[in-house]
């Protein structure tokens, strides 16, 4: 995953093949297919193990612990897949911004993460008469406010030392979530106004 970095960021994510990560890495071609599918898969953070520990956070927790801690712990487990490498993370972003391959993928990761919050929220609200909007606006809150922390850290040079700060912006959707409202219409209203958030952070594309 270096060396793939290394290539696309200095001769171009077109230009780069399978061979040439395979050489700069110091392995076969054979083997390269071994770990990745081609090489959109050598650049992309390992989404596939983060999906299952923010599974594994809502399936390990006690069926009385109130949602809006579990939601932000859940979501806490995504900003290690960036806020461990900063320098990594910040390579990510820059070819994601400009290959419309990466960018495509990163959106439709996105949009995993918010289909796991949506479903082990669901769960946890059977039965309530609007459990099923509550977990739909949930979900789409906790990963646009960690699309819109992410972003502006790595926007910023995304520095080490910020990192804390990153995931104090992301927790500050606690007072957003509507897993409690005390009216339906609070609800509607946090739908519309998180529907119109949305809207402005598809314009501006993925933050990875």
């Amino acid at each position: 995953m270096r060396a793939a970095l290394t290539l696309f960021t200095e001769k171009g994510y077109d230009e780069t093949t399978v061979d040439d990560v395979a050489a700069a890495a110091g392995v076969g071609r054979r083997t390269f297919f071994r770990y990745f599918r081609g090489k959109e898969d050598a650049v992309s953070p390992d989404h596939e193990t983060c999906l299952a520990r923010v599974d594994a956070v809502f399936a390990t927790a006690h069926d009385s612990e109130p949602l809006t801690p579990l939601v932000l712990r859940a979501g806490d487990r995504v900003f290690d897949l960036y806020l461990d490498n900063p320098a990594e993370a910040s390579a990510r972003f820059a070819l994601t911004r400009n290959v419309p391959a990466l960018r495509d993928r990163e959106a439709a990761s996105v949009d995993r993460y918010r289909r796991l919050f949506g479903r082990r929220l669901r769960e946890r609200l059977v039965g309530r008469p609007d459990g099923e909007l509550v977990a739909a606006v949930t979900a789409a809150a906790v990963v646009a406010a960690h699309n819109h922390a992410l972003r502006t850290w790595l926007v910023d040079g995304a520095r080490p030392e910020e990192a804390d700060a990153c995931r104090a912006a992301f927790r500050r959707v606690e007072t957003m979530l509507p897993v409690a409202p005390d009216r339906p219409d609070d609800l509607a209203e946090i739908a519309r106004r998180l529907e119109r958030a949305a809207d402005r952070l598809d314009r501006a594309g993925p933050a990875h």
